[in-house]
């Protein structure tokens, strides 16, 4: 295991665990989550049942799960990070991207380095059986992370850790081979709140229960249709993701920046105002997000969020943000035309 740690280590993670394969006691949880319907639109959630919980039958003859992580704060990140990004908040005109979609896309990160420490570990024992996984199928990451000691989860359903907060990626490397399961940590969320408190639109109902349709990550990346009218108002100008409940966490005070160039704030997706972004075309858009997570949204979704914002920056005394918004009345997308008509309506 030492091992394996030293080779993640130079790969740029930051921690290695192992996790069994019985995922039984969380079944029913997952379960009633998704009788709720708290998934929302994300039907591959639900697509394959059981095998989120039951890794070796999403790869047959599964019998560890190595899991790892790596930090995602930018090596230029300050001290006080935290209260710059709050402070960002409060200007309506500006920008919001969630800090983890402002580098390269970490699907791509993540999958090729836990490639190479399993080619790694290969030349080391020889040939053996594995995938890796990097938010990329039926696999319930968080809750192996946690059973691995990489964590606990905290009351917004994140992977916690008292060294590095939750500012960091997750990514697993199911193996055929038994591997000493490392040992869990206990939880130190204690009487704290402060993640339930903050979040704009309640999407956390109770503490470890998101119901995802109303967190504003999702509504900006996974939802395809029209935002909900109710929630337009809360999201203020998060236009990709949102990071309020991480924000707030007093353990992220310990949070690691990373050690890769990758997840450096790529210039144009920080500190902008939301009327250049909303003018990118679809080329522009296309080149600007070339390698980012963004990109996976499309541009009608990234002028539906923007859209959104600029109704939120006009309520809020931004006049020139109906300027931006008039540029849009004629967009060939029903469901730009849509958000844009709401959006001029905040200023009325």
């Amino acid at each position: 295991m030492s091992r394996i740690q030293a080779w993640a280590r130079e790969l740029g993670f930051s921690q290695i665990g192992i996790a069994g394969v019985d995922l039984s006691s969380a079944e029913a949880g997952l379960a009633q989550w998704l009788a709720q319907g708290f998934h929302g639109e994300m039907h591959y959630m639900a697509a394959h049942g059981t095998r989120r919980a039951r890794p070796a039958e999403l790869v047959p003859g599964t019998v560890s799960v190595i899991t790892a992580r790596m930090d995602y704060l930018p090596r230029g990140t300050p001290e006080d990070w935290q209260a710059i990004e709050f402070d960002r908040l409060r200007r309506p005109g500006e920008a919001i991207v969630s800090l983890y979609a402002r580098g390269r896309d970490y699907h791509k990160v993540m999958r090729a380095r836990l490639q190479k420490l399993a080619d790694r570990i290969g030349e080391e024992v020889g040939a053996f059986g594995h995938r890796v996984f990097t938010d990329s199928a039926p696999v319930l990451e968080a809750e192996l992370a946690s059973r691995s000691g990489q964590g606990w989860r905290g009351k917004h359903t994140l992977v916690l850790d008292r060294e590095a907060g939750s500012m960091f990626f997750l990514g697993e490397i199911y193996v055929d081979m038994g591997l000493p399961a490392s040992a869990p940590v206990s939880a130190h969320c204690g009487s704290c709140s402060a993640c339930i408190d903050i979040c704009p639109t309640r999407a956390i109902i109770a503490p470890h229960r998101l119901d995802a349709r109303r967190c504003i990550s999702y509504l900006t990346i996974e939802h395809a249709g029209p935002i909900p009218l109710e929630l337009r108002p809360l999201i203020g100008n998060r236009i990709y993701g949102c990071d309020d409940c991480q924000l707030i966490c007093p353990w992220n005070k310990f949070a690691k920046k990373s050690a890769l160039r990758d997840f450096d704030a790529r210039e144009g997706l920080t500190g902008r105002q939301l009327g250049e972004l909303f003018a990118w075309s679809e080329a522009e858009f296309l080149r600007f997000t070339e390698g980012s997570p963004i990109r996976r949204i499309g541009h009608e979704r990234w002028l539906r969020n923007i859209a959104v914002a600029l109704g939120n920056a006009l309520r809020a005394g931004q006049p020139e943000a109906r300027d931006a918004l008039a540029t849009r009345r004629g967009h060939p997308s029903a469901l730009v035309r849509e958000h844009v008509e709401w959006a001029l309506g905040e200023g009325a």
